[in-house]
């Protein structure tokens, strides 16, 4: 069961990460929680794609950088994919306690069990991540504002930088057109004609006012 923090554990203070009591000499640092900053794009949804993952000890010590471009795809395979690298690498590197912070609210709520997962080509991903949770001794996840993920947000954008062989960095800024940014409106003309020195609108309306640009239409 998911406790009220989102985690997949109780969230008493003793196992938060941010109050582990670090561990002596003598114990085995896999013991010890780390922090994997995840975050995927894609330029176009779909279109080029990559993830950047960045791991982290309790300390805030850097202990891997994760990078991959993915090809095609869309925005949440791509955050998909970068929750399993940060899985797979977790459990490769023996460090069982693994806590993710992504800024996709659509994965965070779907691994914490809040969303459901009906995209087909999300399904496979979601329960491969589950299979590989399940054999760790401890996970959690957390939501975060796009912002404070910004790390791994470059390491993303590095990947399709790579992929779509441009010089790393000359991607649009937080590399994911598709994310939302809005484009600005484009406005129509509106017809109408002059008589008497007086604009006349054929069709549509102008709220008292508003200032206009008037292009003649000489047909």
């Amino acid at each position: 069961m998911f406790s009220e923090s989102g985690s997949l554990f109780p969230s008493d203070s003793s196992d938060d990460p941010r109050h582990e009591t670090k561990l002596g000499p003598k114990s085995h640092a896999g013991g010890e929680w780390v922090i994997a900053f995840c975050d995927g794009g894609s330029r176009g949804n779909p279109g080029p794609a990559g993830y950047g993952v960045l791991i982290e000890d309790l300390d805030g010590q850097k202990l891997a950088e994760l990078s991959e471009y993915l090809g095609k795809t869309t925005n949440n395979v791509a955050e998909y994919s970068a929750l399993l690298a940060a899985l797979e690498w977790s459990l490769h590197h023996g460090r069982p306690r693994l806590r993710v912070v992504a800024d996709s609210e659509l994965l965070v709520k779907q691994i914490q069990g809040r969303f459901k997962v009906a995209s087909p080509d999300l399904r496979p991903l979601y329960e491969e991540a589950k299979r590989r949770i399940a054999r760790l001794d401890g996970f959690r996840i957390e939501h975060v504002l796009r912002g404070k993920n910004q790390k791994a947000d470059r390491l993303a954008n590095a990947a399709m930088d790579r992929g779509m062989g441009r010089t790393v960095g000359s991607g649009p800024v937080g590399g994911r057109e598709s994310r939302g940014a809005p484009k600005p409106k484009q406005e129509q003309p509106i017809k109408g004609y002059v008589k008497g020195g007086v604009v006349h609108l054929i069709e549509g309306e102008l709220p008292d006012g508003t200032f206009v640009k008037i292009t003649p239409d000489r047909q």
